[in-house]
């Protein structure tokens, strides 16, 4: 029976090696399949990934365009600026990353808070982006960086330009400024070529010319080591395949229209009121000279190149400003015209014959309608067009409305412009508005004839913003022309070779007859120049110059407290206007000036209408001798 049993286990023993040799080749065979699976069919993306490991993309910083004013004095440029950024997947949390915060001297919750960050990175898909750690670092800290580099693996620093606004706040609210891609912005633009940390123009002239000022990045591939260090040898260059690099792209330049001089006149004749806005535009183009809201920002204080700390500080302090000085106020506001609007009422009645430009209207310095008195400024005795218009007669216009009707005012006004956006296209616009009849329906359930009477005053619900009536104006010095405002004449190369140059662009001619213009244009003459004007004492005598005034009337608010006392008086005031051309002759500029709650235009906005317009013809008879063959001329002027 032992034998038996020997016998059986010895038989099993022999089984065994074979089962043990077959497991051998099968294994065998697997490794063979699995080398040959990753040697010969993934061998490219292998070979890729290894290369990766090695070779490391980095970022080459572009130049954002400059912009200048029309004759080539920067408004807006680039100064250098260092930016660290990290590669969480790379740094190392026990050696790298206390040394570097230590160099960097972050505050403490700055410190947590990047650390928290990176830490949550490294695990995750996005553990191989750079991220921003510090931005606009000292040139000492630069130093320090790039001295020890090589024991930072994966730390990079960055040169980033920041804008730089040598003007300041003259020419902030044209500008605009630069603000840091948020979140939810990124994952729209990051297909564009915008990473994190990177800053776009957020309002302005820098963002509505965005893609022309940002430029584009380039790239360079390096050789580094499994520390993140690299290895500028000629050896290791050999690894890496092309391209090698790619240079980056400069963002153009950009010329405006704008003058520097006549832009610093315009502010400084504003000075000693708190609020405001002018707008100076050339008569047949629509170009636009001088652009300034008051009051108004710093465009450095606002992008970034002072701390996060600062910007807040700063946007803080401008958001609780009961001036509003964010809002740009030569298009964003829209404001009741007052009497500036009497010159288009009057067309409406031309227009259609409605009314004979000479009968002669009596005024009491009242109009009875219905149950209810409309107001005037003065007596005025008996007036006929040109003189209601000269003295600014509201009862001559509250007939006159009567007779036009609400729906011929609007359809005129639209025709000028009014009630749509100009398309400048640089800060959020406000259309304005010109009600109809089915407006006020709509609005006030039911349409009233004393609606009619208020529009064909400018007042009411009838807002325009200072960009238009300008435009207006400067249609009614050029025989009916409304053009579309133009701010960025050409685009350059750094060298000042013109890329794109833009003419002026007609919107619409205004069917208008030329015996009514004219008609017009003689009353706005005599505002100005007649003794019975509402500037006349206030005008001075070697200037040619046209215009209307305008007291616009705003909607009244009760104060809430003693202290309140003294802002309520303050917006309970009339908002002053006053709106010419000149020469009166030969028309080349249409300037507007607003003063918020300024009372009477006549005495508030005009003094500045008028000083804008000196300085204008002073500039232009110094260049105009300036330009023999002999002066030098700026590197960027205007031909």
């Amino acid at each position: 029976m032992s034998q038996l049993v020997s016998r059986a286990d010895t038989a099993e023993f022999r089984h065994r090696p074979r089962w043990l040799a077959l497991a051998v080749v099968l294994g065998f065979f697997a490794i063979v399949a699995r080398l040959f699976f990753l040697q010969v069919i993934r061998a490219d993306e292998n070979q890729a990934l290894a290369r990766e490991n090695i070779i490391r993309r980095v970022t080459l910083a572009t130049t954002r365009g400059v912009i200048r004013d029309a004759y080539g004095r920067v408004l807006a440029s680039s100064r250098p600026s260092y930016n660290v950024y990290c590669v969480p997947s790379k740094i190392d949390m026990k050696d790298t990353w206390p040394r570097l915060a230590a160099d960097l001297k972050l505050p403490a919750d700055e410190h947590d808070r990047i650390e928290k960050r990176i830490l949550g990175l490294q695990g995750g898909p996005r553990k191989d982006w750079q991220i921003l750690v510090k931005e606009d670092i000292s040139r000492d800290i630069v130093a320090v960086l790039e001295t020890h580099i090589a024991e930072f693996p994966g730390i990079d620093v960055v040169p980033t330009p920041v804008r730089y606004y040598p003007n300041k706040d003259l020419v902030g609210q044209v500008l605009g400024y630069m603000a840091e891609v948020d979140a939810d912005a990124l994952l729209r633009l990051r297909s564009l070529g915008y990473v994190e940390g990177d800053r776009r123009g957020a309002a302005g002239i820098e963002r509505g010319w965005e893609s022309y000022l940002r430029g584009t990045r380039g790239w360079q591939k390096v050789v580094v080591d499994a520390r993140g260090r690299r290895h500028p040898d000629e050896e290791s260059q050999k690894l890496i395949d092309d391209p090698k690099k790619r240079d980056p792209v400069p963002g153009r330049d950009l010329r405006l229209s704008l003058d520097l001089d006549l832009q610093k006149a315009l502010a400084k004749s504003m000075r000693g009121n708190l609020g405001g806005a002018g707008v100076v535009v050339e008569v047949r183009s629509g170009r636009i000279l001088a652009m300034y809201s008051k009051p108004s920002y710093d465009p450095n204080d606002l992008s970034g190149g002072n701390g996060v700390a600062a910007l807040r500080a700063a946007f803080r302090r401008l958001q609780q400003d009961p001036l509003t000085p964010l809002m740009d106020k030569t298009v964003s506001g829209a404001y009741p015209p007052g009497s500036t609007f009497k010159p288009f009422s009057a067309l409406a009645a031309l227009g259609e014959n409605l009314i004979d430009p000479n009968r002669r209207v009596q005024c009491r310095g009242y109009y009875q309608f219905g149950n209810r008195v409309f107001k005037c400024t003065h007596v005025h005795g008996l007036v006929d067009m040109h003189q209601a218009i000269v003295e600014s007669c509201n009862v001559y216009f509250y007939q006159l409305g009567e007779a036009v009707g609400m729906d011929r005012l609007a359809k005129v006004g639209l025709d000028f412009g009014f009630g749509q956006k100009t398309g400048l296209g640089t800060n959020p616009e406000a259309a304005g508005r010109m009600p109809t009849r089915a407006w006020y329906a709509q609005h006030y359930r039911q349409f009233r004839q004393g609606f009619t009477l208020n529009a064909a005053i400018g007042q009411g619900a009838t807002t325009v913003t200072t960009l238009q009536l300008a435009l207006a104006y400067a249609a009614l010095a050029n025989d009916g022309t409304l053009y579309e405002p133009q701010i960025v004449r050409a685009v350059e190369t750094a060298d000042g070779t013109v890329v794109q140059e833009f003419a002026p662009r007609v919107r619409r001619r205004v069917n208008v007859r030329m015996n009514d213009l004219n008609r017009i244009r003689s009353a706005l003459w005599g505002v100005v120049n007649e003794e019975k004007g509402t500037v006349y004492h206030n005008h001075p005598p070697d200037l040619d110059v046209a215009g209307k005034t305008g007291t616009a009337q705003v909607s009244h608010r009760s104060a809430k407290s003693v202290e309140d006392e003294t802002s309520t008086w303050y917006f309970n005031r009339d908002h002053a206007w006053f709106v010419g051309y000149a020469p009166s002759r030969a028309p080349e500029i249409s300037v507007v000036v607003l003063i918020e709650h300024g009372g009477f235009g006549g005495t508030k906005a005009a003094p500045i209408v008028f000083d804008v317009i000196r300085e204008y013809e002073r500039l232009k008879a110094e260049r105009a001798g300036a330009a023999s063959p002999d002066a030098g001329a700026p590197k960027h002027a205007t031909p």
